[in-house]
């Protein structure tokens, strides 16, 4: 059987955690600051877990990761 190829768009993307759940960077925080609250920026350096609805799709994608 032939290797699945693993998408590098989502493998630069999305990261597995140890529970084997996937995490992923919000987006909007790395420019024009200034015009952000504080809250907003505070909450812009979790990283989220994603949802179980896009897990299955995720894994299509990174079948070795």
């Amino acid at each position: 059987m032939p290797k699945i190829k693993t998408n590098r768009s989502a493998a630069k993307r999305f990261k597995r955690t140890g529970s084997g759940k996937f995490v992923y960077h919000k987006s909007f925080g790395s420019h024009i600051l200034t015009s952000k609250s504080r809250k907003r920026k505070r909450s812009l350096r979790q990283s989220p877990v994603l949802d179980k609805a896009n897990n299955r799709e995720l894994k299509l994608l990174l079948p070795y990761l």
